[in-house]
């Protein structure tokens, strides 16, 4: 079995190199190569990942390359963790949003806009000479906006399912608070990529018990504290919202702590510069624990299991994936991109029926649904208008002066990355 990492000099690839070594049985993988234009970077990523391999006694071949199409050819899975322009992109769009007083974050708003312009276009000619090179191979998206790429991917006529840590996060927090074993947690996690809800906690699959309200009463001071929320929301609400929701329910509050703060992009330029630092010592022959703190917990353990399950492996039969709608949610179009439970196999993804959305949240999930509409619009066509448009539609924007002034500056900063200017 061959696996291709695009984006494979990601200081977020031990974390994936690990689960792969520790969950051979699962996806027994013989090649995998490590793609990514940046040499330097690849070097280092590709040495510690065979420390890794060889210390854990994975006999799997890893290999090194810039070259994209020598690298996916007979590859039976794609997995893409890419970030256009870097640390430096992302500092930008964590930062100018802030000074028209609208919350600056590389995944929604007017950020994630930004990053989902620069980002589709690539992803698709990544993914167009994948499908010339193998076109059986699936393509695994955890590149942000993870719900927009993958819409991208799948208009076009790609074999693509997304890929996102949060629910598999939840998961293992809430089987570590309720003492039983992850695989036995089953999740009614509903919304969009970055927006979602845990409505039920079940134990022992979707038909089982629903533990929710015992978490709760019994942790809720732990889960509120973990999603910066004040208790009583949760407990008003009675479901466990995405710690992206905070941008959405305090957005005026987390746009004041921004403006006093470091950005989270520049935090993570610092650490990255460690963990390479790190990754060229030729004695480390594991992941760093500095890596857990840069994110995407439980991110390897999620993209084996969908792998294995894509590729007619042992993988689990129930994953939140991110996938077309296909009425799942009647409020929203069939071809939207939604991130629910869904079984998982050789044949993709179908999401598992979904109970009735709460107007709370169905209102949310179809504004959002409306933007990302839009926004996959400006990212395939180009233009100002489409950009303002996209805006304009957003939650997170909404008033036309914000998305006039937002629209000047998201071009400004990203003219290199957009052909259309």
């Amino acid at each position: 079995m061959k696996l291709a990492v695009v984006g494979g000099g990601s200081t977020y690839t031990p974390e994936l190199i690990d689960g792969f070594a520790r969950l051979r049985d699962t996806l027994p993988i013989t090649e995998l190569v490590l793609v990514d234009p940046a040499a330097e970077r690849l070097d280092l990523v590709g040495g510690l990942a065979r420390r890794i391999f060889a210390k854990q006694d994975h006999d799997g071949k890893i290999v090194t390359t810039g070259d994209l199409d020598a690298g996916v050819e007979g590859a039976d899975a794609v997995l893409l963790q890419l970030r256009v322009g870097g640390q430096a992109a992302r500092e930008q769009d964590e930062t100018w949003p802030l000074e028209c007083g609208c919350v600056g974050q590389e995944t929604t708003g007017a950020g994630g806009l930004a990053k989902a312009l620069r980002t589709v276009p690539v992803v698709l000619d990544i993914a167009e000479r994948v499908r010339r090179a193998n076109p059986d191979a699936w393509i695994i998206d955890f590149t942000n906006p993870v719900g927009i790429v993958t819409r991208a991917l799948l208009r076009a006529g790609h074999k693509a399912v997304g890929l996102c840590n949060v629910a598999i996060g939840f998961q293992r927090k809430f089987a570590k608070l309720l003492d039983v074993a992850p695989s036995e947690v089953h999740l009614d996690h509903v919304g969009l990529n970055h927006l979602t809800w845990e409505r039920a906690v079940r134990i022992g699959g979707p038909e089982g018990e629903d533990v929710l309200p015992r978490l709760l009463a019994e942790h809720g001071d732990a889960i509120a504290g973990d999603l910066r929320l004040p208790r009583p929301v949760l407990d008003r609400l009675g479901v466990v919202p995405s710690y992206y929701l905070r941008y959405f329910y305090a957005h005026d509050e987390v746009v004041r702590e921004l403006g006093t703060k470091p950005s989270r992009a520049a935090e993570v330029a610092a650490m990255e510069r460690e963990l390479l630092e790190m990754y060229g010592d030729p004695a480390l022959d594991e992941k760093p624990a500095l890596l857990a703190k840069r994110g995407g917990a439980f991110y390897s353990e999620a993209a084996v299991d969908l792998a294995a399950s894509l590729l007619g492996g042992g993988g689990s039969p129930y994953q939140v994936v991110n996938t077309y709608n296909n009425g799942t949610l009647p409020f929203l179009p069939d071809d939207a991109v939604i991130e629910t439970q869904a079984a998982v196999g050789a044949h993709g993804a179908t999401p598992l029926p979904v109970a009735p959305v709460d107007p709370l949240y169905a209102g949310l999930i179809a504004n959002v649904t409306a933007y990302e509409d839009l926004a996959l619009e400006a990212a395939l066509h180009g233009g100002r208008d489409r950009v303002f448009k996209a805006l304009l539609a957003h939650p997170l924007v909404g008033q036309y002066a914000y998305a006039d002034g937002l629209t000047d500056r998201l071009i400004a900063h990203n003219r290199e990355h957009l052909t259309w200017v």
